[in-house]
Order: C-alpha cells, then sequence, then structure tokens
C-alpha cells in the first residue's frame, strides 16, 4: 500500500475519470536510563530507534495513521498472510466530493470498497452502483497502481524504519520518548514523506522535526512527524502508531454477497 500518494493524488486523480465532475543525542533521566536498560533497550537514542522497528517485520500489529490529508487505521497479520487498511480524505464543508477507501489482502487475493461524499457524490457515473459493494481485483490490472497492492516482504504500512534510518539527531526525552530531526531527502520512498512533498520543503527538508515513542518493551508505538509549511501547503503533524504486536486478529474476507469483480472505471482511477 502507498498511504501518502493515495491521500494526495489518487483522490484527485479520480477527478478526471471521463464523466466525472470536478471538485473543489542526550542521555535521558536517570530512571528512564534504569526502565530502559532493565527492558534491555539500548542507552544510544539513535540504537533505541533502529532496534524498536524490528517487531514490526515479523507482520502481527494494528496501526493508525493521521495527518492533515487522510486518516488511517488497519491490520497487519503475517501468520495468515492477511492485511486490511481503512482511509479516509479529510473531507471539509468546501469540498465538493470525498473518499474513503477499504482495502483487504488475503494472500494472493484482494479487494476494496470505495465509498463517495459530498455533493457531487451522486453525480459520480458507476459508483453509485458499486456503494456498499466490495470490488474483487485483478491482479494482472493493478500491478503498477501501488495504492491497491501490499507487499508481504515489506509489511510497515508507513516505512518507519527509513524515517529512522534518516535521522540527523535526536535525543531522548523522557521514559521511552525521543525527539530530533531527520534528514527527509533520505526517507522519500516512505509512504509518510513522499517526493513531491520533500520537493516542496527545499532546504527545509534536511532537518525536519520528528518525535517517538516506545512501549516497555522498547517497541516503537508512535513516530511523528512535523511537516513544515511548503508549497502552497501548511504546516502537518503526520503520525503513524503501532499496536497489539503479536496479538493482531487475522483479517476475513468480505462476506460473498458484499463482493462484486471490480469495473473497469475503477481500474482506470488508478492508472499511471
Amino acid at each position: 500500500m502507498n498511504i501518502r500518494r493515495w491521500s494526495v493524488g489518487v483522490l484527485a486523480a479520480a477527478l478526471f475519470v471521463p464523466g466525472l465532475a470536478a471538485c473543489k543525542s542526550e542521555a535521558g533521566s536517570p530512571t528512564a536510563d534504569s526502565k530502559s536498560a532493565a527492558a534491555g533497550i539500548p542507552a544510544d537514542p539513535k540504537e533505541a530507534l533502529a532496534a524498536a522497528t524490528k517487531e514490526i517485520q515479523k507482520g502481527n500489529f494494528t496501526f493508525g495513521i493521521k495527518g492533515g490529508e487522510f486518516n488511517g487505521s488497519g491490520t497487519v497479520h503475517m501468520p495468515s498472510k492477511s492485511a486490511e487498511m481503512k482511509l479516509e480524505s479529510g473531507q471539509t464543508a468546501n469540498d465538493d466530493l470525498a473518499m474513503s477507501m477499504h482495502l483487504v489482502f488475503i494472500d494472493a487475493d484482494s479487494w476494496v470498497k470505495l465509498e463517495l461524499a459530498g455533493a457531487m457524490a451522486d453525480a459520480v457515473p458507476g459508483f453509485k452502483a458499486m456503494k456498499g459493494k466490495f470490488q474483487h481485483l485483478d491482479r494482472s490490472k493493478i500491478k503498477d497502481a501501488k495504492e491497491l497492492n501490499f507487499d508481504f516482504t515489506d509489511v510497515d504500512p508507513a516505512g518507519a524504519d527509513k524515517m529512522i534510518k534518516a535521522i540527523t539527531d535526536v535525543k531522548q526525552t523522557g521514559e521511552g520518548t525521543y525527539a530530533g530531526t531527520i534528514d527527509a531527502t533520505k526517507a522519500s520512498d516512505s509512504d509518510l514523506l513522499d517526493a513531491e512533498t520533500v520537493k516542496a520543503l527545499g532546504a527545509q527538508a534536511s532537518a525536519v522535526p520528528f518525535t517517538a515513542k516506545l512501549d516497555a518493551q522498547g517497541r516503537l508505538t508512535e513516530f511523528a512527524v512535523q511537516v513544515p509549511a511548503a508549497g502552497g501547503a501548511e504546516a502537518q503533524a503526520v503520525t503513524v502508531t503501532y499496536a497489539d504486536y503479536g496479538s493482531a486478529a487475522a483479517v476475513q474476507a468480505p462476506p460473498a454477497g458484499q463482493v462484486v469483480e471490480a469495473s473497469d472505471q475503477l481500474y482506470q482511477m488508478f492508472q499511471g
């Protein structure tokens, strides 16, 4: 899944489908250090954060994503080779069209359910008939659509490890809490900081502030990037959270009565 690209790109791309209308490094306190040491958390802040993502790669957790343009949540469950993601665009009172998307992945099968809201929703051809339905996807038609795929060899939905590798400065600010900066030019392939955002930041991209939180076992529970205003976009915090390590539930396939084969219009939306 490519989260950020969907939030800023696919909704806009949908507007161009024929027939669709346009819309408008210091040590922490002695108490924190002693507890971290007892839990086996490295004393060096950067090493602690690097180690914090190892549990993510086991692929058994739930997550949430929140930012100025999108909100999302989901589950990754490698024991059953399943995952799901729910995303919503940040609709405001002035938006004519907003979209939510629910993706389900189980081994080689995948489904997507799109819901539209806003004044123009009923005017969008084809989508009214799909309301409330999961569209079963033909994998051969979505090879280049990152928004509709999930890579079970790289299960982190937000690429937190990529951002941690791009850290330029970090200090421990309390028990399990950290703050610093990342060089976003080295993390533009993460899903929270795409190449377009990094380009718009210009010189600011080399020192983007972040905060992070670890649980008592040293596992990453939150990573937040404070993206400065740039390129006409307002400043915003983009946050990913992780929970339920080792205890996430297997994702279930949509009920057969709610499934149809994906329409040509849906594939057209995600081309390019």
